[in-house]
């Protein structure tokens, strides 16, 4: 776990520092510069990009994760590179095209509800196809164990664009519609600086032969990308739905709930940037004893850091909305709970998912992500109706507790391997704890002044009731470095 605890360590603080800038934009700059109609928009069309890009990138940057390091010299790794690279292109083109050529009838559609969505449909479809080519060389550069500049990429680099554009609009150097056309730009020039971060990483030597395995490689493709669009639509549908039903604007408050109960995914997302490549070499090694390690160590580091932001998150959510000052944004403290605790319940899966995708068992992703995506639609519509942006939520903690448990589940009978020790039930017990002592009141100050008091004591409490039960080794090892400094 040595290289996956020091990349993910700097990977996690650069997500936090972007969440921080996130946090800024989606609390104070968007409510305040862009308001609720133009904030609705972005969420609208970046979430329908975000559904789009596993369908126009084809499963690449899956594959390329899964194969690279199972070849054994730099001939038959050029041959992979150079054949796989220039798929997603088979998407684009037509896609391309056929929005070209369609591009009245897909505004009217989308924008039925919400006429000004028309205005900027074609920021779709480019925002779809960079953040492709962005995720296929950020896993060339994976692949490569250098995992922590695409991060800075991914995380940091558009919340600082978003950021600085918006202080723009603020002094009126832009108008509303030009944030919306630089922010797009910002995600085409993103995708070219990782192609050269990849490229100078390794170049290949480009060639119009294919690898020895070129229709396993493909038919991997072609799985991942039905999975991953499918996964897509899990995680971005309900924020696409809601324009059809309600205005634009209660797109934006749900974001910002989803935004903040989000935020306790970020070591998940670190980890998840270095454990992938190990992980897949393991697999390819036939590893089985490191396997499981990784497994336990993954499931129970991350299980005992979301945890401790679960409980940071929902007890000082409530005063958190008080800063708010568009009161439209308020009231969300259950959708946050619910996207939080479905959040916990994934970083405490650990690197399931990586073991799934890259062994023989990846074909059951297809199915078990086409369940996903067609439950989360359909309750979403059945709960959205009763319960509104409550019911969203709901719906995503449902799915994502039923079809999770799926998957250990799978590992379980397929591999006797479990995330599970008695070091789990230990941080359930302590989260749980915790939560219902601190959950319930709050300080009578500022807003301000209560979130520090109760993220200090929490922490706190948190840190060496962990450390005392020795819950992770890792954990306590990175905690007695970061004091001895």
């Amino acid at each position: 776990m040595g290289i996956v605890l020091k990349q993910s360590f700097i990977n996690t603080l650069i997500i936090y520092l972007s969440f921080a800038l996130g946090g800024i934009n989606v609390l104070i700059l968007y409510p305040q510069v862009l308001e609720g109609k133009y904030h609705g928009i972005v969420v609208y069309l970046l979430s329908v990009s975000n559904i789009i890009m596993p369908l126009a990138a084809l499963g690449v940057h899956h594959t390329i994760v899964k194969y690279f390091s199972s070849y054994n010299n730099k001939i038959e790794k050029d041959k992979f590179l150079s054949s796989i690279v220039f798929l997603p292109l088979l998407i684009a083109i037509p896609l391309g095209f056929f929005v070209s050529e369609f591009y009245n009838q897909i505004g009217n559609r989308i924008s039925q509800q919400n006429p000004i969505l028309k205005d900027y449909t074609f920021v779709i479809f480019i925002v779809a196809i960079s953040t492709t080519y962005f995720e296929v060389f950020y896993s060339w550069a994976k692949v490569q164990m250098q995992s922590i500049f695409g991060n800075i990429l991914k995380e940091f680099w558009n919340r600082a664009v978003v950021l600085i554009l918006l202080i723009s609009v603020f002094f009126d150097f832009l108008t509303k519609p030009q944030f919306i056309y630089c922010l797009t730009g910002a995600y085409v020039i993103r995708a070219i600086i990782m192609m050269f971060y990849a490229f100078w990483l390794y170049f290949p030597k480009f060639s119009f032969q294919l690898p020895k395995n070129f229709k396993e490689v493909l038919r991997y493709s072609l799985y991942m990308v039905l999975a991953g669009s499918a996964g897509a639509i899990l995680l971005d549908i309900d924020k696409v739905m809601i324009p059809d039903k309600e205005t634009v604007e209660i797109a934006a408050y749900y974001a910002v709930a989803v935004f903040i109960g989000s935020l306790i995914e970020a070591p998940g997302r670190a980890m998840a940037q270095i454990l992938q490549p190990i992980t897949s070499k393991t697999i390819n090694d036939n590893n089985a004893v490191e396997i499981e390690s990784l497994y336990k160590k993954s499931s129970i580091n991350l299980l005992l850091v979301s945890g401790l932001l679960f409980l940071l998150v929902n007890c000082g959510v409530h005063e958190l909305f008080k800063l708010i000052p568009d009161k439209g944004y308020a009231g969300g403290e259950l959708v946050v709970l619910m996207i939080s605790g479905a959040k916990m319940f994934t970083m405490f899966l650990g690197n399931n998912g990586a073991i799934i995708n890259n062994s023989v068992f990846y074909k059951i992703t297809l199915p078990l992500n086409l369940g996903m995506a067609f439950s989360v639609y359909y309750l979403n519509i059945w709960l959205f109706d009763l319960y509104g942006t409550n019911g969203l939520a709901l719906a995503t903690l449902i799915v994502i507790f039923v079809f999770n448990t799926i998957k250990l589940i799978i590992l379980k009978f397929n591999l006797n391997i479990t995330p599970i020790t008695n070091k789990t039930f230990i941080s359930l017990f302590l989260i749980v704890g915790l939560f219902f002592a601190f959950y319930f009141w709050n300080f009578k100050y500022h807003p301000i002044i209560n979130i520090a008091l109760k993220t200090i004591i929490i922490s706190v409490v948190y840190l060496l009731a962990a450390v005392k039960l020795k819950i992770s080794a890792e954990i306590n090892q990175l905690l007695t470095k970061i004091l001895k400094l």
